[in-house]
């Protein structure tokens, strides 16, 4: 609750200002006049964009704005609204680089559990409701990766530095080629970021992938329609187009392109997805 305003201070700031749209922010209150931080944090509740922090610069920006496949539900564009009213020339931000990895991964045995439930719309009383079946397999799972179900290997799709990137970078389009790296199936795409801190004295970096330890992130899998049957060595050629929701920017619709050519017609294969996180 409010750990960063005091980690803050603790570090030897001078003055930590904290913004908070929640009320728990009260609690945090009592929190910082508790440990006697009261003359050293000052926190506000309200919205970046409304509200009118007590100094005209700051030195420091820090904020956990990271949210599911880094930008839903993130508060990026509320950072960097921050950054650009209130950061002086020359400050830093913590963290202030952010970058999306893609790989392809082995998963028969979840899509087909999800596919095969999705089954019971064929008949619902008479009615047919396969419909819903698109919604089903079109919305994103976010859950925890077997490193051993990675196929392909990982590349990078975006990278964000947070002192020159702007809100229109939130939405993009952007190719990339996935490699397998054995002989396997591919039945969807995982996707995860990795944070840096740059400006520190040692630089330092975690990652919320499939190689790595636990966190609450997990990572995000898009289930495709094909079966991809792929040997070590071989290409799928993709697109990947990640855009805000035009009705909450906190939401996002993306959409997925394949395609996977080989010399064995039995094994070709092309498709476009569309997935919401919303």
């Amino acid at each position: 609750m409010g750990i960063c305003y005091r980690f803050a201070a603790k570090a030897g700031a001078k003055h930590v200002i904290g913004v908070d749209m929640s009320t728990i922010i009260f609690k945090a209150r009592e929190i910082v006049k508790t440990n006697g931080l009261s003359d050293k944090i000052t926190l506000i509740q309200g919205k970046m964009e409304e509200i009118e922090l007590p100094f005209p610069q700051v030195d420091i920006i820090i904020s956990e704005w990271m949210g599911y496949f880094l930008l839903y539900e993130s508060m990026l564009d509320t950072v960097l609204y921050a950054r650009d009213k209130y950061l002086v020339k020359d400050g830093l931000i913590f963290p202030d680089k952010a970058t999306i990895f893609f790989a392809g991964i082995e998963d028969g045995d979840y899509k087909e559990e999800k596919i095969g439930y999705c089954k019971v719309w064929d008949n619902v009383y008479g009615f047919d409701y396969t419909p819903l079946k698109e919604t089903a397999l079109s919305e994103p799972l976010v859950d925890t990766v077997d490193l051993k179900a990675v196929v392909t290997d990982p590349v990078p799709v975006l990278t964000l530095d947070l002192y020159t990137c702007t809100t229109a970078d939130l939405a993009f389009t952007t190719p990339f080629t996935l490699t397998a790296k054995r002989d396997d199936f591919i039945h969807a795409l995982v996707s995860w970021f990795d944070i840096d801190f740059t400006a520190c004295h040692k630089p330092i970096r975690f990652s919320t992938g499939p190689h790595t330890k636990y966190t609450h992130w997990k990572q995000t899998v898009f289930y495709i329609k094909d079966v991809l049957t792929v040997q070590d060595g071989e290409e799928v050629q993709c697109k990947l187009d990640v855009k805000p929701n035009n009705k909450n920017r906190r939401d996002l619709d993306i959409e997925v392109d394949y395609n996977f050519q080989t010399n064995d017609a039995n094994r070709t294969a092309a498709g476009h997805s569309e997935y919401k996180m919303c």
